[in-house]
């Protein structure tokens, strides 16, 4: 085993927003480690201004790649979430071995029988497309076992919250900015006030407190 790829997900129990899936890859032998962060942790762990700090580290470290998907709220409606997060767990694997070049092949199906990577995925991610990936572990709390998990953590967590920074101001009055689409008082208080709006999964809401789209 030459490479370590690790993925990870956020956004799975949010009412709001898409589910997203970054894949981080290091080589095997690779440490990841800066005098002032120390090492790569589970993001929950961490501040928001120490998950930036972090992505800003391996954006300039030439020793790690990593690539991003997501799935919409209307696709996380028709496939059920845990569908929606494997598919964007294999976009964003696809995604990874394109622009690591790690293998010659476009195809990342036929990229996925290359021997000299191994795959690991946190607890409830899983690989499959037409049958499981060969060789691929879903690892219970694996974003504080196997660091490349944990630097998909850290992007995946970044890369979401940024992003529905932009959607509260699409959508004001949500505080989409405050709780990132997950169920607080507030949130539901402002779905009660203005109905869900085009990010919203309605299966979540219909199911759980019944508000539905107006």
């Amino acid at each position: 085993m030459r490479y370590i790829v690790g993925l990870d997900e956020v956004g799975r129990g949010p009412l709001a927003g898409p589910v997203v899936v970054a894949a981080a890859l290091i080589m095997q032998n690779v440490k990841i480690k800066d005098k002032k962060l120390g090492i790569p942790r589970d993001s929950k762990k961490l501040t928001p201004k120490q998950r930036e700090d972090w992505v800003r580290y391996f954006e300039n470290n030439p020793k790690i790649f990593y690539a991003v998907a997501q799935v919409s709220p209307r696709v996380i409606d028709k496939i059920n979430i845990s569908a929606a997060a494997n598919l964007a767990a294999w976009r964003a694997y696809g995604r990874l071995i394109k622009k690591s070049k790690i293998h010659p092949s476009s195809n990342y199906e036929r990229a996925s029988k290359i021997k000299n990577v191994g795959v690991f995925l946190d607890g409830g991610l899983y690989l499959k497309k037409k049958g499981f990936y060969p060789g691929a572990k879903t690892i219970i709390k694996g974003d504080q076992k196997i660091p490349a998990i944990s630097i998909a953590s850290i992007i995946a967590k970044v890369y979401r919250d940024d992003l529905m920074n932009k959607m509260a101001k699409k959508h004001p009055g949500y505080g989409f900015e405050i709780h990132k689409g997950y169920g607080t008082k507030a949130h539901y208080s402002a779905l009660r006030k203005l109905g869900p709006s085009e990010i919203h999964r309605l299966t979540f809401l219909g199911k759980k407190h019944k508000i539905t789209k107006s």
